[in-house]
């Protein structure tokens, strides 16, 4: 589906193709996308040209990666936080809007899993982490030695339709990188939930290799190609995420909640956090979504800039890789003219020796299946990515002082604090 092509380089920069594997192997991208502006979201334009796709040279270059004799099932790190944690899966579709992707859709379809707070009383299964079909198309794109079986059954930490700890909770919003699922946030998901939040991942029709509908229906990355060949600009994805946030958040918090626990959700207290292309969302959907008061995007390219008044005063936080890409000055200079145009409490992180997926749940699936690794341990990738993440939202939705947001810490090193 990925082939040579004069995208790449944008999609290295903003779009998940493929896990740490692929940016393990290949170079860095050779050009930022140039953001679109707000007012205009639909607009197209060409990329900048560059060699063959970075998921491409994986598959040429790569060995087949080696599996652990004996060991079948991966298991995301425990989460930190003092609750139990419930899960729910909540299939949605937005009719009043027509697809980008496939205009002959049936609406605007959303695929959400809510992590919550549970109450201990042992009820519900263990939660899956994906579909053995989402699981094996995403496989697929790993390469020979990655079993979607055993991706599918990695071990989570939470129960399914467990019943709520009383108590009413900040509401976060995850949105994944592009072509891969909610499920790649799963270990940030959970804990965020063990610490008190609720938490709602969505997937977003089209724009992943593979999601699972009721029924058995899968829905595959239209829109890779789309951007990958077509010329299509990041923009289409952002504002189209930012209107599927707005539909979540009409569902979850409005006069006819989907969710039949939605009382637990305090609608007065909403972030968004996502990853790559998911993080470039978080900006846009503050844009378009009063009601989202905080924001932080884990590695992505912006594609739409800001408008005048920037995010009305509140809250943004970059977290970023540690070099040539998301350093000041750095190869993606959309990270440089969004610092400058936030208008609020902003943070600019950079985390050394991590890559584009060690926000992810990318740092446990290479580990487990002997993908190629960055720098960064996978236990110090998820470690920081939940530290800062939750101090975040801490400090904005619940109004909890967290000194790690303040400047360096001796217990995170390898985190840079920029512009300060």
């Amino acid at each position: 589906m990925i082939r040579n092509t004069r995208a790449a380089a944008a999609v290295l920069l903003a779009c998940s193709l493929a896990l740490p594997a692929a940016l393990a192997t290949a170079g860095p991208a050779s050009a930022a996308p140039g953001p679109a502006a707000v007012s205009a979201p639909g607009a197209t334009t060409a990329w900048e040209s560059a060699p063959r796709s970075p998921l491409a040279l994986v598959r040429d270059t790569a060995p087949a990666p080696a599996v652990t004799p004996g060991v079948t099932r991966a298991s995301l790190p425990a989460p930190t936080g003092p609750y139990a944690i419930g899960s729910t899966i909540l299939p949605l579709v937005d009719r009043s809007r027509t697809d980008p992707w496939v205009p002959s859709a049936d609406g605007r379809a959303l695929m959400v899993t809510l992590h919550y707070p549970a109450a201990r009383d042992g009820r519900g299964r263990t939660a899956p982490y994906a579909t053995r079909e989402e699981a094996r198309l995403l496989a697929e794109q790993l390469g020979p030695g990655v079993s979607g079986d055993v991706l599918a059954r990695t071990r989570t930490h939470s129960r399914t339709d467990a019943r709520p700890a009383p108590g009413r909770r900040p509401l976060v919003l995850l949105s994944p990188g592009f072509s891969v699922s909610r499920w790649t946030l799963t270990h940030l998901a959970e804990d965020l939930a063990s610490r008190g939040y609720v938490v709602a991942s969505v997937d977003h029709a089209y724009e992943s290799y593979g999601i699972s509908l009721p029924g058995g229906r899968t829905l595959t990355c239209v829109a890779c190609k789309a951007l990958d060949e077509d010329g299509v600009h990041g923009s289409v994805v952002t504002s189209t995420r930012a209107a599927d946030m707005r539909y979540v958040l009409d569902r979850l918090t409005g006069p006819r909640p989907v969710w039949r626990y939605s009382e637990v959700i305090d609608e007065r207290r909403i972030g968004m956090a996502g990853h790559s292309i998911g993080g470039a969302s978080a900006a846009s959907a503050m844009v378009a979504d009063r009601r989202i008061d905080a924001g932080i995007n884990m590695d992505g390219s912006f594609w739409e800039q800001l408008p005048a008044e920037g995010l009305r005063g509140r809250p943004f936080m970059m977290l970023g890789t540690h070099d040539d890409m998301h350093q000041p000055g750095g190869i993606d200079t959309t990270w440089d003219a969004t610092w400058t145009a936030l208008d609020g409490w902003k943070r600019w992180v950079t985390v050394a020796g991590s890559d584009h997926f060690s926000f992810s749940d990318g740092p446990v699936i290479s580990r487990h299946f002997g993908l190629p690794e960055p720098e960064l341990p996978a236990d110090r990738a998820v470690g920081v990515t939940r530290t800062y993440v939750a101090a975040f939202f801490d400090q904005h939705l619940r109004g909890l002082s967290r000194p790690v947001l303040d400047g360096p810490s001796p217990a995170n090193p390898e985190v840079h604090f920029q512009h300060r």
